[in-house]
């Protein structure tokens, strides 16, 4: 369903109003992208169904990773991908969270603040799982949000609960199953594996480096999912999860936005938030990560170098079957009759679809 009120339209409100908000160049370019997503700006094509013959007029998306309405087949065919790695053990959610004295560094050098969160993350799992003398896993989802746009970094992680050994079998990390590793335990070895990766990378500052470990950290490992099917449908909840959907906005005029966020210090309570344009979107713009920067990466025996050879392997030993994946999106399935396939007959530019087509979708739609 479609939302009724979308971040576009905050953009169209602020307008040219939004070059003098301190966005530097990259930001400005996803904004306006957005902003411009399936509208005659960017052009568009002409498709055709195969079976019933309607047409259909459509404008480009402009498929950029923070837009709030192109997401969908991306995360779709990421999660079909996925399916055909699971293994037969269980999957812990664990979350790694980055303390509140690091947010001014990270609204200053994005790059190396987020970048050590996923090597400090993947260095504690690897850490723990080597002590029992596995290699272990994972697949980490960078958020920096919090509900109310504020800046939240923090990974969502899947972690098998099992690693292989060293004659390269596939072994659980606990005999039950029930849980990873300590987490306060792995709270401390992620916070000096963080604030050494930040001395690294010359962030040396005395007073920085005191508060942070003057803080306890959180490393939060939820109970593990009850099967496959879990796994998926967390796969599919948080990969390709923006700061805010446009189905969370309740309101867009001239001067403010309103939309509701979960309270999480209040129980979860649903609640309504009210900005100013200008504040809506400067919010918004602090979770654009720097261009090229990977937000999903894949470490140890779900990395795409186990991948492509010992996990093969792997799964010959175990006798799991090769599941074919079928890249199907709802992209092509034609919205008239939801059996025929759409086939792009013209592409338009930017003055639009010629007459002629405009009349037959009208038809069509009568």
């Amino acid at each position: 369903m479609r939302a009724a009120c979308e971040v576009a339209e905050v953009l169209q409100h602020l307008g040219s109003g939004m070059e003098g908000m301190g966005l530097d160049t990259h930001q400005l370019r996803t904004l306006r992208a957005i902003e411009y997503c399936r509208t005659p700006a960017l052009g568009g094509h002409v498709d055709v169904c195969e079976d019933c013959a309607v047409i259909k007029i459509s404008y480009n998306s402009c498929r950029n990773r923070h837009c709030p309405k192109c997401q969908g087949h991306k995360r779709e065919e990421w999660i079909q991908k996925r399916t055909a790695d699971l293994l037969p053990v269980p999957y812990f959610h664990v979350v790694f969270t980055l303390p509140d004295t690091i947010h001014a560094l990270a609204l200053h050098k994005p790059s190396v603040v987020y970048d050590a969160l996923f090597k400090a993350a993947w260095q504690t799992i690897h850490q723990f799982a080597s002590g029992k003398g596995m290699q272990g896993g994972m697949i980490a989802v960078l958020h920096t949000w919090g509900q109310s746009l504020t800046l939240h970094p923090h990974l969502h992680c899947i972690v098998p609960g099992a690693g292989v050994n060293a004659n390269g079998l596939l072994k659980t990390i606990t005999p039950n199953g029930k849980y990873l590793f300590p987490a306060k335990a792995m709270s401390k070895v992620y916070r000096a594996k963080y604030v050494a990766l930040l001395r690294q990378n010359g962030i040396t500052d005395r007073i920085l480096i005191e508060k942070l470990f003057a803080k306890d950290w959180v490393v939060y490992a939820k109970r593990p999912f009850g099967g496959p099917g879990q796994v998926i449908e967390y796969l599919g909840r948080y990969t390709h999860k923006i700061a805010i959907s446009n189905h969370r906005l309740l309101n867009v005029d001239d001067t403010h936005t309103t939309f509701n966020y979960k309270d999480y210090k209040d129980k979860g309570c649903t609640k309504t938030l009210s900005l100013s344009n200008g504040e809506f979107v400067r919010r918004f713009a602090q979770h654009i990560l720097p261009l090229r920067f990977v937000r999903i990466r894949h470490y140890g025996i779900l990395s795409s170098t186990w991948k492509r050879t010992k996990f093969v392997e792997l799964r010959k030993r175990l006798k799991i079957p090769v599941i074919k994946i079928d890249m199907k999106t709802k992209l092509h399935c034609c919205p008239s009759c939801k059996t025929g396939k759409l086939v792009t007959i013209m592409f338009f530019g930017t003055r639009g679809p010629p007459e002629s087509y405009k009349a037959d979708e009208k038809r069509n739609a009568c």
